[in-house]
């Protein structure tokens, strides 16, 4: 198997000398270069696996390298070597492609860490099919790709998006696909965790340290090592919490309660809510600086009603999941059925389709899955109602010429026929678009001289 290739770019030849002893002694090839212009070359004249920058340079900085190689190179990975004072700048870096930095002084550990994930990625297949994240509409394929480039880098990625979207899937699948698969996920719901043990939950405990603290337990990043840590609902953390997440995510180590030494980590941090951080930032609720380190990429998961034309790729991409978990044939959905779903506007979204499907399978008749059997809330959903726009032929009320009942059923009855001619004789829409039950339209429809 041919050893791997790796592109030195640093001006301080015991920095240079450090990186090649330690690349060898992994059976790596080790291809040094004093500055940019010599990297620019030797980038031009051979392919590398990985690329270690100093962001500094005598002859230029390494976001200007990062640019070139994404150019001339876009399969080879780069990380960047930073100092603490230009942290932003390194940041700045992943912003723009980087996929990873370390800082100085380097440590060994990570070093080994992240030339052994970058080393991977040329062997991943960056056009994998993500199958798991359903769908054929122009902004899922959209974020279909985002999630195999994005899943190359080891940037922070903050998911938003509204609940039941499916922030964790794409999580998963940025896991999942990327080089770190063969190692753990972790995914953590921070509004699930209690104050008093939050601390020791995240980072662990040494045996003693507190009352009920019987042994030694790894935390969520020590679970993660090498791996990925998912944050979800991460504006639930509280201000004291946050500030001891970011220096965890910014030195790369933590130190469990009651101990006095600090571990190095290796974990790639994904977050998620379905608030809007930026907003809890300017109430002061969610550090800004904090917020930043997290949110050096974001990906914005679309809701259902933002993708109306996959639905029926949905369905029946969830009722044959539920058929063979019932072992029992897939239901089939009536046209009219279909409709309804389309029209609805899910405040619940993807979660909330699910649940429907999954109780109209229980309720139908015959494996066949009816409007009826949906069971949707006429009050929920952004349901369509009868265009108001309409000018009724109806004049204005006269007590003296007929009991208020008789007119009140002249409004219903033209209400009732305006929506059934919107919705070209289909009853169980125009009782949504009216906001009754399916019962109480029936039953006006034989009361007013309607029903057919």
């Amino acid at each position: 198997m041919k050893k791997p290739r790796v592109l030195v770019v640093d001006d301080e030849p015991d920095l240079r000398e450090l990186l090649t002893i330690t690349l060898d002694r992994m059976d790596i090839t080790a291809i040094p270069a004093a500055c940019l212009q010599e990297a620019k070359t030797l980038v031009d004249q051979e392919i590398f696996d990985l690329c270690l920058t100093d962001l500094c340079l005598p002859d230029g900085s390494g976001l200007e390298l990062i640019t070139y190689i994404q150019t001339k190179r876009p399969d080879t990975p780069v990380a960047v070597i930073t100092a603490h004072a230009t942290i932003d700048t390194a940041i700045q870096a992943l912003k723009n492609g980087a996929f990873d930095f370390l800082m100085k002084p380097v440590d060994i550990h990570l070093l080994r860490n992240l030339v052994r994930t970058a080393v991977k990625v040329r062997g991943l297949d960056r056009g994998a099919i993500i199958d798991e994240l359903i769908g054929k509409s122009e902004i899922i394929v959209a974020l279909k790709k985002k999630i195999a480039r994005l899943a190359m880098s080891q940037a922070p990625i903050y998911i938003s998006g509204p609940s039941g979207v499916g922030k964790e899937l794409v999580a998963r699948l940025l896991h999942d696909v990327g080089p770190r698969a063969d190692k753990p996920f972790v995914p953590v719901n921070c509004g699930a965790i209690s104050r008093e043990l939050m601390e020791s939950e995240f980072f662990g405990h040494k045996k003693g340290s507190f009352t009920g603290a019987i042994q030694d337990k790894i935390g969520f990043f020590q679970a993660a090592q090498e791996g990925t840590l998912f944050l979800d609902e991460v504006a639930e953390l509280p201000l004291d919490m946050q500030v001891k997440l970011l220096r965890a995510i910014q030195e790369k180590a933590v130190r469990p309660v009651g101990s006095t030494k600090e571990i190095i980590v290796d974990v790639r941090i994904l977050s998620a809510t379905h608030k809007n951080l930026k907003q809890l930032v300017n109430e002061k609720l969610f550090r800004e600086d904090l917020f930043y380190r997290i949110n050096v990429i974001e990906i914005a998961v679309p809701s259902l009603k933002e993708r109306t034309s996959d639905i029926s790729i949905l369905a029946d991409y969830l009722l044959e999941k539920f058929a063979k978990k019932m072992n029992i044939k897939k239901p089939v959905l009536e046209k009219e059925t279909l409709y309804t779903l389309q029209r609805y506007g899910f405040p619940g979204n993807v979660r909330e389709l699910e649940n429907i499907l999954e109780r109209a399978m229980t309720l139908c008749e015959g494996g066949i899955i009816s409007a009826d059997d949906l069971q949707l809330s006429t009050t929920e959903g952004g349901a369509v109602m009868v265009n108001q726009s309409t000018t009724s032929m109806l004049t204005p009320y006269d007590w003296d010429k007929e009991p208020l009942e008789d007119y009140l059923d002249k409004i219903a009855k033209e209400a009732i026929e305006r929506a059934l001619i919107k919705t070209h004789g289909n009853k169980t829409l125009a009782a949504q678009l009216l906001g009754l039950s399916l019962r109480t339209f029936r039953y006006r429809l034989k009361k007013l001289g309607l029903e057919l």
